[in-house]
């Protein structure tokens, strides 16, 4: 689209640093009515904290401020809370979900926007006895979903919804609102499948004909290309370059992003894991698990030792639920053998005692402890489950932290995983996405455990941190030997880096076949049972 007029948004000279660390240098940034902005860079270049100034995110202000100025519709604006953005128009959709999980879809749009039915009671005790008129709440509800062009159930409580359904909720809730000038969503199609990442794209089509303004935030470059209007990267902080999408490609965006040209790792040599010499280290058996918007219906698979099976499939057709209901995070049946030792299931610590550990999908929720250190973060499993990084005294009586070794397992890992941050004494919570689950990587290497799941490994960080995490995750398996189980919604970084993959379809096991067989073959077993 050609701008015309004046911007609806300027950012000039903004500034940030949090605790002495600058995280954000001189960024400047117009956005237009109805434009499209795709907003690229490598995890912690400083995208989600330029949002967060926009957005007026309280974080910001209880870190000191930021310096420089905000202009929206030509007038300079301070926003010292969400409310104040979002009363001036902007709205944003976090990367990590904000929703409560006992309430409805209706419940969640409209919250604390409830439209509400006038009676005499109301009129006399005032506005606390009034009472909520549900049948507009569900219209309202109802358009703002439709918008998105998709059906969401809008009586179905949040926690009983699959996980892209929470991702158009949270969409739709801003969408409700009458006065959106700006919507700035960070990372929406991160957990969506191909089909429902369509469904977005349009809708922000959709959005920006009738003149909301989108800023993109996305990992998946083609996204980009396919929807935005400009290109903006940063890199470090900085803002290092604004095109017009259709003035560059993928590769450009790669080399700005990351000061380098990026090129895709080899592929190991595959190893055969097929043989009779190889030992089954893990055997599932009838495996079923009562996870919300996952299907584990009847699973049954072997793992060989010392290989990387990867489990793939479509979005809710049981991939995620098999490692979540293995370790004990929702309710399971079924037999699980480890090394020979049958592991009960519905009880986490024993799978952590037979040395089995668990990168999970969620990381804020299930993988850190948001507000401790990034040591203590990384070694206080292994502390806690097999006592180590602790000093002994009077024969092991007293046991206490070893700090020092604390400090050098930290520093090894950031080192090797590129971690993004100040220092082993910095928060969890105030790292970027993509270091954050770097860190949940770093947690479970540190326990050496004989097998690791993990779960979606790569969800949310750019291209350059991808190929150093899978890269992490093979060198960790060969070098310690440990046995990966890496479950992905993406196919080509299965293929890449698994010897063996699983496809779940309808709840169970369709098939598993070499990581060498053709797409078409996969795409086949990815639907062969789905109902």
């Amino acid at each position: 689209m050609e701008n015309v007029g004046a911007p609806l948004l300027e950012l000039k000279n903004i500034k940030k640093d949090f605790f002495g660390n600058q995280v954000l240098m001189d960024i400047n940034l117009t956005v237009h009515e109805g434009e499209v902005i795709g907003l690229v860079g490598e995890n912690g270049a400083g995208k989600s904290t330029l949002m967060k100034i926009v957005f007026g995110a309280d974080v910001i202000r209880e870190t000191g401020g930021y310096g420089g100025d905000i202009v929206l519709n030509g007038e300079k604006v301070i926003f010292n809370t969400p409310f104040d953005a979002l009363n001036a128009g902007i709205g944003m959709v976090h990367q990590e979900f904000s929703l409560i999980p006992g309430f409805s879809t209706t419940e969640n749009i409209l919250l604390n926007r409830e439209p509400q039915k006038k009676n005499v009671i109301a009129e006399v005790f005032g506005q606390r006895m009034s009472t909520l008129d549900r049948a507009e709440m569900n219209q309202k509800a109802d358009e703002a979903i439709a918008k998105l062009g998709i059906r969401i159930d809008t009586d179905m409580l949040i926690k009983d919804m699959p996980v892209g359904h929470k991702q158009f909720t949270e969409i739709a809730r801003e969408l409700s609102k009458e006065n959106i000038k700006l919507l700035i969503l960070d990372e929406p199609t991160a957990v969506l499948t191909e089909k429902e990442a369509e469904i977005l794209l349009e809708a922000i089509r959709g959005m920006a004909q009738r003149g909301i303004a989108v800023i993109f935030i996305t990992h998946r470059l083609q996204e980009i290309l396919n929807i935005c209007n400009r290109v903006v990267i940063m890199r470090d902080g900085c803002l290092v370059q604004d095109v017009k999408a259709a003035e560059t490609s993928e590769a450009e965006i790669t080399k700005a992003m990351v000061g380098r040209n990026v090129v895709k790792g080899e592929k190991d040599a595959i190893r055969n894991f097929d043989s009779g010499e190889s030992r089954e280290i893990l055997q599932v058996k009838r495996l079923w698990v009562d996870m919300p918007g996952e299907t584990v219906r009847d699973v049954s698979f072997d793992v060989k030792e010392g290989e990387i099976l990867g489990i793939g499939g479509l979005a809710g057709q049981g991939k995620l639920g098999i490692p979540n209901g293995i370790m004990g995070l929702y309710e399971a049946g079924g037999t699980v053998i480890f090394d020979g030792k049958e592991i009960p299931l519905n009880n986490p610590r024993r799978c952590l005692d037979a040395s089995i550990a668990f990168v999970s999908e969620d990381r804020r929720g299930v993988g850190l402890l948001l507000d401790e250190a990034l040591g203590w973060n990384i070694a206080f499993p292994a502390m806690q489950i097999q006592e180590k990084f602790l000093r002994r005294y009077l024969g092991g009586l007293i046991k206490w932290r070893d700090e020092k070794a604390i400090e050098d397992v930290t520093n090894k890992y950031i080192e090797e995983l590129a971690i993004k941050c100040t220092g082993t004494k910095q928060k969890a919570k105030e790292l970027s996405g993509g270091n954050q689950q770097k860190i949940c990587l770093a947690k479970a290497f540190a326990l050496e455990p004989r097998l690791l799941f993990v779960s979606e490994p790569t969800r949310g960080i750019d291209v350059g941190a991808k190929a150093l995490v899978l890269s992490a995750l093979k060198r960790f398996n060969r070098e310690s030997g440990t046995t990966v189980v890496m479950i992905s919604s993406e196919l080509e970084e299965l293929r890449s880096t698994c010897d063996r993959i699983a496809i779940v379809s309808g709840g169970k096991i369709a098939k598993i076949i070499s990581a060498e067989t053709s797409s078409e073959v996969f795409g086949a077993l990815m639907v062969s049972q789905v109902r």
